[in-house]
C-alpha cells in the first residue's frame, strides 16, 4: 500500500495539468471575465447559472471549478463566504480542484445528453448538498445535449433551489438554444494574445529550471494560436525533444516549421521575381524538413503581418515577434502597395489547398511559388489604365482612328514597361524594353503639320434619345447597366444634359448615380439624372414585348399564315422576326439577302413537330 502510494506520488504530471491556474488571479487574457464575477461576487449578485465560451484551451473547465471553489469557500474554523478571493487552500478547495467533491458534479454532456440524464439532475437538486454551501453542477459541451434534454432542463434551470448553481462550458454556442442562454449568464473567453502566452511561458519554464530562447517560445505562440493549454503541450513536448533546454532550432524541428528569417527571404525573393531563387530557399527548407503546405501558410501569415505593418505601424511592436521579422517587415511594409499584397495573399490564399490535396506537394508549392514570382512585377489594373491614360515618357496617347476598338495598323498602342519585360532563363526578370513603336522601313514620310488642341481632342458625344443611352451602354460593355435601363427605367424627358425618369420598384438602389456618372464620362459633358413622379413611357422591355405580340397578331390574321395553320393542325407560330433589308450590290440575283444563302418569301419555315420557327412579316 506504501509503496503504490509513492509511485502515485512520484508520477509525473503534465504541464497543463501542473499549472492549472486555481484562483482568477492566476487566470491569464481573461480580464473582462474576471471583474465582472469579482463585481458581481462583491456585491452579492451571484446568478443560477453561468455560461462559458470559447475555443480551446482557453479556461472554461478551469474557470468552472474555479467557480465552484469560490461558491463554496469555508476556512476550516467554518469561517469564509463566497469571494473571489481565495489566498489559501479551504475545506473544499482541493477536492474540487481534484474533481471529487461530492457536491460539485461534473458532467460531459456528450456521453450524458439525454432526457433521462436531465431527470436524474431535476431530481438530486431537491436534496440539500452534503457538505459543501451549494451543490455545483458543471456540464462540459453542454452543446451535445438533446433538444429533448434541454426542454427538461428548462424549468430547473429558471428557478433552482436555492442551494443549487448551474456551470455551462461549450465551443458551439450557436448550438445551445436561445431559452437556455436567456437563463444564463454568458461569458465569451477570448483567444490569449501570443504576448501573454510568451510571458507565461517563459515564467513556468522558469520555476522548471528549464532554459528556453524567446524565439522558440514565440513559435510556440503562434503555433498554439490563442490556446494555453495547446501551449503547455507543445513546451512539454518540446521539453522532451531537446532533452533538456528550448531551442528554437529543436522547436522549428518539431512543428515542421521554416526559419522565420528564411520565410522572409523567400517572400522577398517572390517579390523581386527571383524565381531561381525563390524555388533554391523552397527546396532548401523542403529538404531541411519544412512542410510546403506549412512553408506557403507562414507565407501568408508573413503577408498578412506585412500588410497590417502597413495600416497600423504600431502592430510591429508585438514582443512575441523576432526582431529580424519586425525590422524586415516594416521595410517590405514601407515598399510594397497594397494591391500587390493583397494579390499575394488571394494568390496564396489559393495555392494552399492546391498543395494539400496534392500528390507531390513540394512540386504544387513550386508551381504556386512561380506563378507568384511572375506576377509580383506586373501591373496593377490601376497602373495599366495610368500608363494608357498619360502614354510613354508622359505623352499623351495618341486618339485611335477605329473608334477606341482595336487598335488599326498604324496606331500607336502604349504598354507598361513592366508588362513587356522579357525574362531570363532563371526568372528574374531583365531590363524593360521601352515600348515605343518601331519605325517602318519603307513608309513614305508624313508631313509634319501642327494640329490644334481642338483637332486633337475626341469630340464629345451626343445623346438625343434614351435609345442612345442604351446603345451607349451596350458600346461601352456596361451590359449589367444596360439590363437595367431596358428593365427598369421608363422615360419621362430627355434634354440638354438632363434625364427624366421614372424607376420599377426593383430597380436597383444606386442606379441613378452610376448612370450619372456613366454617362458624364462618356459624353464628356454634365448630366443630371433625376427621378420623376410622373409614370413615364413604358420600359424598352415592355414596348419589345408590346412590339412583339402586335407582330404575332399580325401574323396570325394572315391569310397564309391561317392556311399553312390548317394544312399542319397543332402546329404553333414560336417567334415573329423582323427581317433586315438586304445589303446587296446592284444587279445581285433576286433572293440575295446579304448573308449568302438565297431566301425563300412564299411563306413561315416548320421545324420538328409541325412548330413554325420563324415567320417575316413583310408579306
Amino acid at each position: 500500500m506504501e509503496l503504490g502510494a509513492t509511485a502515485a506520488a512520484s508520477a509525473y504530471r503534465v504541464l497543463a495539468r501542473k499549472y492549472r491556474p486555481a484562483t482568477f488571479d492566476d487566470l491569464i487574457g481573461q480580464d473582462a471575465m474576471v471583474r465582472t464575477i469579482s463585481n458581481a461576487f462583491e456585491t452579492n449578485r451571484v446568478p443560477q447559472a453561468w455560461i462559458l465560451t470559447g475555443v480551446r484551451g482557453v479556461g472554461k473547465t478551469t474557470t468552472a471549478r474555479i467557480l465552484a471553489r469560490a461558491l463554496n469557500y469555508e476556512m476550516p474554523d467554518g469561517s469564509g463566504a463566497p469571494t473571489v478571493h481565495m489566498p489559501q487552500l479551504g475545506v473544499h478547495c482541493q477536492a474540487i480542484m481534484d474533481s471529487r467533491h461530492v457536491d460539485v458534479i461534473e458532467m460531459d454532456a456528450a456521453s450524458h445528453n439525454g432526457v433521462d440524464d436531465i431527470r436524474q439532475i431535476n431530481e438530486a437538486v431537491r436534496y440539500a448538498p452534503v457538505s459543501a454551501r451549494y451543490k455545483v453542477y458543471i456540464l462540459d459541451e453542454v452543446h451535445m445535449v438533446t433538444s429533448q434534454g434541454f426542454n427538461a432542463l428548462l424549468k430547473t434551470l429558471e428557478e433552482p433551489p436555492p442551494h443549487v448553481k448551474f456551470v455551462f462550458a461549450t465551443t458551439e454556442i450557436r448550438k445551445v438554444p436561445v431559452t437556455v442562454l436567456s437563463r444564463c449568464q454568458r461569458f465569451d473567453l477570448r483567444r490569449v494574445e501570443a504576448g501573454l502566452i510568451v510571458k507565461h511561458l517563459d515564467q513556468i519554464c522558469a520555476k522548471e529550471s528549464i532554459a528556453a530562447e524567446p524565439e522558440a517560445l514565440a513559435m510556440i505562440a503562434r503555433a498554439a494560436e490563442g490556446s494555453v493549454r495547446d501551449s503547455l503541450s507543445l513546451l512539454d513536448q518540446a521539453i522532451a525533444h531537446a532533452a533538456g533546454g528550448v531551442r528554437a532550432e529543436d522547436v522549428r524541428q518539431m512543428l515542421g516549421l521554416a526559419d522565420r528569417a528564411r520565410v522572409i527571404d523567400l517572400f522577398e525573393a517572390i517579390m523581386r521575381g527571383d524565381v531561381a531563387a525563390a524555388l533554391k530557399e523552397l527546396r532548401d527548407q523542403y529538404e531541411s524538413g519544412a512542410d510546403p503546405a506549412v512553408t506557403l501558410a507562414d507565407l501568408a501569415e508573413f503577408t498578412n503581418f506585412v500588410t497590417r505593418v502597413k495600416i497600423v505601424p504600431s502592430v510591429a511592436d508585438d514582443p512575441s515577434l523576432a526582431e529580424a521579422e519586425r525590422t524586415r517587415g516594416r521595410a517590405l511594409a514601407a515598399s510594397l502597395s497594397m494591391r500587390v499584397l493583397s494579390r499575394t495573399w488571394q494568390m496564396l490564399f489559393r495555392g494552399i489547398p492546391e498543395v494539400q490535396s496534392a500528390t507531390k506537394p513540394i512540386a504544387a508549392a513550386e508551381m504556386v511559388l512561380v506563378r507568384l514570382a511572375y506576377a509580383a512585377d506586373l501591373p496593377t489594373p490601376d497602373e495599366v489604365i495610368r500608363s494608357l491614360d498619360t502614354g510613354v515618357n508622359g505623352a499623351p496617347p495618341r486618339p485611335q482612328a477605329n473608334g477606341g476598338g482595336a487598335p488599326g495598323a498604324n496606331s500607336a498602342v502604349t504598354r507598361h514597361p513592366q508588362a513587356e519585360a522579357s525574362r531570363s532563363p532563371g526568372g528574374a526578370p531583365r531590363a524593360a524594353l521601352a515600348a515605343q513603336p518601331a519605325p517602318l522601313a519603307h513608309a513614305a514620310p508624313r508631313p509634319s503639320v501642327p494640329r490644334s488642341n481642338a483637332e486633337t481632342a475626341p469630340a464629345p458625344l451626343h445623346v438625343e434619345r434614351f435609345e442612345d443611352v442604351i446603345a451607349l451602354a451596350a458600346d461601352k460593355r456596361e451590359l449589367k447597366l444596360k439590363a437595367a435601363l431596358e428593365r427598369d427605367v421608363r422615360l419621362v424627358k430627355i434634354e440638354n444634359g438632363r434625364l427624366e425618369i421614372a424607376l420599377e420598384p426593383a430597380a436597383a438602389p444606386g442606379l441613378v448615380n452610376d448612370l450619372t456618372r456613366k454617362l458624364s464620362e462618356w459624353t464628356s459633358r454634365r448630366w443630371l439624372v433625376v427621378v420623376s413622379g410622373e409614370p413615364g413611357a413604358p420600359t424598352i422591355r415592355e414596348q419589345s414585348a408590346a412590339e412583339q405580340a402586335a407582330r404575332e397578331q399580325g401574323v396570325r390574321g394572315d391569310p397564309l399564315v391561317q392556311a399553312l395553320m390548317n394544312r399542319f393542325p397543332g402546329a404553333e407560330i414560336v417567334a415573329v422576326r423582323v427581317r433586315a433589308e438586304p445589303a446587296t450590290a446592284p444587279g445581285a440575283p433576286d433572293g440575295d439577302d446579304g448573308y449568302g444563302e438565297p431566301t425563300l418569301d412564299d411563306g413561315p419555315s416548320f421545324g420538328e413537330h409541325g412548330a413554325v420557327n420563324d415567320v417575316d412579316d413583310d408579306f
